[in-house]
Formats: C-alpha cells, sequence, structure tokens
C-alpha cells in the first residue's frame, strides 16, 4: 500500500505521505520507549508524539531549492518527513556508524546535508541555540539573491523550529531583533506543548501566549492556532509559508500541540495530574486526522496497512542495525579539523563554507614582498580586509558599529563605503544573534567576518562560539561553518575587567577554533588572509596595545601574503635560554632579551591553535631551559601547556626548572599604576631570565 499512487486532499496535502511519515516516527517513539531504553541501547530518547502531525504537514510544503531548517530535539518527524531514513534515524538513537554523528551526538540532535533541496542544519544540544543560525540562513538568502545575483535562491527560507520555552532564550530574542529589522524570509515555527519539561507555559512567557505577546512587534507577521486540527494547521502553515515566500518578511506560526510524553525518556511527568494527562491524549492531532480521513479520503484496512507497513519498516531497520558491526571507536578523534586525504587533497565536509559550495580561494605566498612604508598593525588588517572584500564577494564583514563608524578601533573604516551596506554592516548589540548569524552563513556557502567588539564581551556567544567548534566533528565531517571572529583585546594605555581581558585560553580549549594572535603588522596580514581563504572557525585576536604600537609597525607584505597555523617566528638564535611568548608580550621579551645579558633565544608562536611545539622542543633542547611570558592569568593559562609538553617530552634535557611569567589571578585593572603592577614588564621580564640563567 505504500507504493500506491499519491492523493492530495482538497487542501492540497498527500494524506499517505504524511500518514507514512507519522507512523514511522510513532513506531520509531514506541520501539525506544518500550524496548530500548530499558535495555540501554537507547540512552537518551525525546519523544515527538503529538508533534508529529504538524511537522508532517510542514515538510510537505518545504520544496524550495534552498530552503532550510534549524531543528530541535524533537523535530525527527520533521526530518523523516524530509527523507531521512529510517534506519539512519534509528541507529542515531542507538549511536550506531550508521547514524546521522556516528554516535558521537545523541540521537535527537539531527542534520542532514541538501545541496539542492530543503537541509536540516545541525541541530544543538542547547535550547534556543536554533533561532539565530536559521537567522544568518535567511540573511544569506537576501544576500546571494542581491549580491551573488543567484537566481537559484529565489523564494527560498529559513525555519527555525521550536518549542514554546525556547522563546525565551536569549537565542529567540536575538534573531527576533535580526529578522524583523532586516525583513528576513524567515518562520519562527513554534509548537506550544504547554510545558517546558515540567514549568508550566505561563511561567515561561506572560500569559502563556508567546504569539499574543509578540503582537505589536514591527515588522513580523503572526499566526495562531490548534496544532490538534489537521485541517486548520494545514491552513496556517500554507498562509505562513506563502507571506514568507512571498517576501513580506518574518513570521511566527505558533500551533498548540499536545506533548503525549515525557520531554524525555527518563520524564514520567509526575507533575501532571490524571485529568490534563486525558485531555492532552484525547487532543492527539491522529485521532482527529483518522476521524478527517476514514472512511473519506481512505478505508480502515488501509489505514491499518499503512500503519502496519510503517512497523514493519522500522523493525527490518532493527534488525539490520544490530546486526551490524558494532562502534568503531578508533576514528573518534578524526575531523576535529579539516583532514587530508592520502593524496593530499582535502576531505571537505559535505556542506558549509566556501570550498564546500564549490569556491576554492587563491593560493598565496609565504615569504612576504614589503613594499612601501611601515604601517601600523590597524592598517595591515583593514587593508587585508579591503583586499579580500573586493577579491571575493562572498566575504562579509559585520558587527557592532563597524559600518559607518568603522569600528570603535577604525579597523573597518571605510569599508562600507566602498563595498555597500550589504557586505559590510553594523549589528544589533547581541553577541549571541552576531555568532549565531554568522553560523547560518557560514553554512550556506559565505565567509562571515564578524567583530566581536572587546575580548570580554564574547561571554554572552559563548554558547555559540562552542557550538560551532565541535560541528565538524559531532556531524562526522557532514557540516563545518569555516569563520572569522576578529577579537580585539588586552591591556592599553590602562585597563579595566571589560575591555582588556585576554584570556585567549578558552578559546584554545574550544574545540574545533583555530587561534591566531599576531604581535606585528606582517604576521596580521599573513594569518588574517590564511584564515579568510581556510577551512576552520578561526578567534583572530587583535591586541589592543598593537594595533597603534610602534614596534608592530611593518612594510606591506604584499597582496598574496599568507602565513600557515601553528609555524612559530624564531625572533633571535640563541644558546642559554629559550624564551616563549606571543602577542604584546613579543616587544617586552625583545627589550628585556636585549637588557639581560644572556643568549636568549626567542619564539613568537603567533598561534595558539595549533602551536609550535616542534619548534619548541628543538630549541628548549639546545638551550636547556625555558621561560614563558604571556600576559593572560598565571593559573591554566596556556603557559601551563607548554610547561606540561616541555615535563613530558623534554624533562631530561632541561638543567633548569620551566618557569612561567604571567599575569596574577586578577582582573585587568583599570589605574595604569595597578595595571603596571601585574603586567609583566621588562624588568620582570630580565630579571626571570637572570633567575633561569643562573641555576
Amino acid at each position: 500500500m505504500l507504493a500506491a499512487p499519491a492523493t492530495r486532499s482538497r487542501v492540497g496535502v498527500d494524506w499517505r505521505r504524511l500518514l507514512r511519515t507519522v507512523f514511522i516516527s510513532r513506531a520509531l517513539d514506541a520501539l525506544e520507549e518500550t524496548r530500548l531504553v530499558p535495555e540501554r541501547k537507547v540512552l537518551y530518547q525525546f519523544c515527538a508524539r503529538g508533534h508529529d502531525v504538524t511537522q508532517a504537514l510542514l515538510a510537505q510544503r518545504l520544496d524550495g531549492r534552498h530552503d532550510a531548517v534549524a531543528p530541535y530535539y524533537r523535530s525527527r518527524p520533521l526530518a523523516l518527513a524530509l527523507g531521512l531514513p529510517t534506519e539512519e534515524a534509528l541507529a542515531s538513537t542507538m549511536m550506531r556508524a550508521a547514524g546521522m554523528s556516528g554516535g558521537r551526538d545523541i540521537g535527537a540532535v539531527i542534520n542532514r546535508p541538501n545541496r539542492d533541496g530543503p537541509c536540516l542544519l545541525p541541530a544543538c544540544g542547547g535550547v534556543g541555540t536554533q533561532f539565530t543560525p536559521a537567522t544568518g540562513w535567511a540573511q544569506s538568502l537576501v544576500y546571494r539573491a542581491r549580491v551573488l545575483g543567484d537566481a537559484t535562491v529565489a523564494g527560498s527560507l529559513a525555519v527555525a523550529h521550536g518549542g514554546e520555552a525556547s522563546t525565551s532564550a536569549n537565542g529567540f530574542w536575538a534573531s527576533l531583533n535580526i529578522a524583523t529589522t532586516a525583513r528576513l524570509p524567515l518562520l519562527y515555527f513554534i509548537e506550544d506543548n504547554g510545558y517546558g519539561i515540567s514549568v508550566p507555559a505561563a511561567r515561561q512567557t506572560p500569559g502563556g501566549d508567546i504569539a499574543a505577546n509578540l503582537a505589536a512587534f514591527g515588522n513580523l507577521h503572526i499566526l495562531s492556532g490548534d496544532g490538534a486540527d489537521p485541517l486548520a494547521a494545514a491552513a496556517l502553515i500554507d498562509e505562513a509559508i506563502a507571506c514568507v515566500r512571498g517576501g513580506d518578511g518574518p513570521v511566527l506560526l505558533r500551533l498548540r500541540v499536545p506533548r503525549l510524553s515525557g520531554h524525555s525518556g527518563q520524564d514520567t511527568q509526575a507533575y501532571k495530574s490524571a485529568e490534563e494527562l486525558a485531555a492532552e491524549r484525547a487532543r492527539d492531532p491522529l485521532l482527529a486526522l483518522r476521524r478527517l480521513l476514514v472512511p473519506a479520503e481512505l478505508g480502515a484496512e488501509e489505514w491499518a496497512s499503512l500503519e502496519d507497513a510503517a512497523a514493519a519498516e522500522v523493525a527490518a531497520a532493527l534488525e539490520r542495525i544490530e546486526a551490524g558491526a558494532p562502534l568503531d571507536a578508533s576514528n573518534v578523534t578524526r575531523h576535529v579539523f579539516t583532514e587530508r586525504r592520502g593524496d593530499g587533497s582535502l576531505e571537505l565536509q559535505v556542506q558549509g563554507g566556501q570550498r564546500a559550495d564549490g569556491v576554492t580561494p587563491p593560493p598565496g605566498n609565504p615569504t612576504p614582498r614589503p613594499e612601501g612604508a611601515r604601517i601600523n598593525m590597524l592598517t595591515a588588517i583593514r587593508r587585508t580586509l579591503e583586499h579580500e572584500l573586493a577579491i571575493n564577494p562572498r566575504v562579509l564583514v559585520f558587527g557592532e558599529d563597524v559600518g559607518r563608524k568603522g569600528g570603535v578601533h577604525a579597523a573597518t573604516l571605510g569599508l562600507q563605503e566602498r563595498f555597500g551596506a550589504d557586505r559590510v554592516f553594523d549589528t544589533s548589540l547581541s553577541e549571541e544573534g552576531i555568532i549565531g548569524r554568522a553560523v547560518g552563513m557560514a553554512f550556506a556557502g559565505l565567509v562571515p567576518v564578524p567583530e566581536i567588539q572587546f575580548r570580554k564581551y564574547a561571554e554572552p556567544a559563548a554558547e555559540q562560539l562552542h557550538d560551532c567548534g565541535t560541528l565538524r566533528w559531532r556531524t562526522a565531517n557532514r557540516f563545518a561553518a569555516p569563520m572569522v571572529v576578529r577579537m580585539p583585546g588586552g591591556f592599553l594605555k590602562c585597563g579595566d575587567p571589560w575591555h582588556s581581558q585576554c584570556n585567549e585560553v578558552q578559546f584554545v580549549h574550544a574545540v574545533g577554533w583555530q587561534l591566531a594572535i599576531p604581535s606585528n603588522a606582517e604576521d596580521a596580514v599573513g594569518l588574517l588572509r590564511t584564515a579568510l581563504r581556510g577551512n576552520e572557525p578561526v578567534i583572530f585576536f587583535e591586541h589592543r596595545y598593537l594595533l597603534d604600537g610602534a614596534a608592530a609597525r611593518r612594510p606591506w607584505p604584499g597582496d598574496d601574503f599568507m602565513l600557515p597555523f601553528g609555524q612559530a617566528k624564531r625572533l633571535r638564535e640563541g644558546s642559554e635560554l629559550t624564551v616563549v611568548t606571543w602577542g604584546a608580550m613579543v616587544e617586552r621579551c625583545e627589550q628585556a632579551a636585549a637588557a639581560s645579558a644572556i643568549d636568549v633565544e626567542l619564539l613568537d608562536l603567533r598561534t595558539l591553535s595549533p602551536w609550535d611545539q616542534e619548534s619548541v622542543l628543538a630549541s628548549v633542547m639546545k638551550t636547556r631551559r625555558c621561560l614563558i611570558v604571556h600576559e593572560d592569568n598565571v593559573t591554566a593559562g596556556f603557559g601551563a601547556e607548554i610547561a606540561a609538553v616541555l615535563a613530558e617530552h623534554a624533562f631530561f634535557h632541561l638543567d633548569a626548572p620551566v618557569q612561567r611569567l604571567a599575569m596574577p589571578d586578577v582582573p585587568s585593572p583599570h589605574s595604569p599604576r595597578l595595571l603596571e603592577a601585574v603586567v609583566p614588564s621588562v624588568g620582570d621580564i630580565v630579571a626571570a631570565m637572570r633567575r633561569i640563567a643562573s641555576y
């Protein structure tokens, strides 16, 4: 019966196709709840019973060539309706190799690349994290049409799929500000089941109705209705989709649905009364669907046959999965970053970034060709951005105040005038929105260059930053989101706990991110260009002292100059002591080495992820002593990692203990006098050098 010709009702719904999705979804839920969870073959189970009919209805309307859905943990019926194979869905929850992540992530965190049809952007385990990436995808559709002249995106849209509790999250409000301000083609598809785990909707939003509360929100079309009524839901979905595809801007569609299970497999719903549970069961949209379709559209026997066929398909999938080989753990460390095949070619992700979209950036030259007068690092950064914007229309620069003002540090001054507000633009004051939007843009094949004004301001974006870094690994190289996040920080003429922090080690520990910290204009050009033409997410740290510092000035090294990451620079060759440093401490270490009367070998790491272990080990094995100098706090700073590697691999080559010189464990103080007392000074470094050399 599953192979019967498709028939559509008077509302244009293929009910047989819909029923197949719902029956398979429910068969999967039942199998997991009753057997696989008790047997510990499924460890996290999120039932979609009650949400499934509306999701299957939505899927039938997602036929745009570049439609995308940013899903959440209860989106499996939508994924099934969009083509996720039953066996892959079950293998995902069972932690098998054939699943969406190969056992790396929980099965509810779905993803499905599709470069020529609706795709499912990678879900995250956090609530509300899907909204800003969906917004970035929606903005990429506008950008590709208006700037790249891509006619294939016409009429396509993005969907942000979530429950009503997720509308309390920061990401929802950040997304809403962006989408309504820019009138983006974005559908907020909100399933309101009345509970955020055990918390009633009225405790999530006033009155328990987000649609009513947003009635006065500008540039937002709002629809609300009963998801337990299939015909009413279908009509609302059609209206919402038509509105977004018609160019009327974002739409929020709230559908009330029953949650016919606990929040997850561990939730007994003891917080609900028997009457509440009975009322929810009575609102099962599948019961309403049966009343609608039998016998008007199909007979009771065909209904039963469709249900039996779905159960048989799920049972057969389980049999194949259990007959397969156990999960191979030998590859668990793969795909943190881009890897190369045996022939040297890149093993690209399926979706995300310009390379996966078929664009290969021009090769660079690792040898600088200096020209002109010395320029400061600020000018070097601006000129590099300008060149890459000029040669690559996929590059976008955005953040707070980067447009007409040119950035609070003037790094983007004049770029908007030359390249226009589509390519260099100001954002709302939301770091979550800046980074999450960049993730969605990267998924769509663009090269986003978001700016976080100061290092400390990255904290509100921490969830998006960390989720972005793990994307390649947790989707087993299906998705990646290459981008370059420009982030100024560090002391200037004074300090303070809000604008002057470094704390770069946090990003070294953020899996999947590369981190560059140039100490001069030439290295800034080479590292920034490598990042912009690369295939990884990169934190490009711009030390505020160095932006206009005299010692950091260098001639322009050429329009094609690129520096490889993970390659330290030897600034001085010596035999008595190795000094390892980076960023603003490089200048002070150079001055200290000159004043110390010690034959110092000085290494500037330039990048901390990856970092040049080989050069550091070789130098220390030669000099037999090492001092590590950095501005970040001493405890668990990156110097501790270097010291640990030396202790493990160079212990018998050492004639003195490895020492660190760094800031004590306090925030950056505001007073110049206090700042001078905590940041390693030239005198402090000279004293440390002499102390180690005296062993």
